[in-house]
């Protein structure tokens, strides 16, 4: 992990993994998804009580916050192999 990224998850992880899961992924992941997929299969031509909207008002939420758990715990498995090299005498 490079210097600036150190530092940048360093300043990131302090704010917490809800915070990051709901931003990084819910709202950065799952609701751009969210929006695409609408356009693209049309899940609301029939209205949006249609069993294709509803799956995607599940879906794509939990996609999401998926999403932000693995970034999290992977970033945070580099962050914790940097910073124990560093400390290393």
């Amino acid at each position: 992990m490079k210097d600036k990224q150190f530092k940048a998850w360093g300043a990131t992880r302090s704010k917490g993994k809800l915070n990051f899961i709901l931003i990084s992924g819910v709202l950065s992941y799952g609701l751009p998804m969210f929006i695409m997929m609408a356009f693209v299969t049309k899940p609301y031509a029939e209205g949006f009580s249609s069993k294709a909207a509803i799956i995607h008002y599940i879906a794509w939420p939990v996609a999401g916050f998926l999403f932000g758990v693995t970034v999290w715990y992977i970033t945070e498995y580099k962050y914790k192999k940097a910073l124990a090299s560093r400390t290393k005498p």
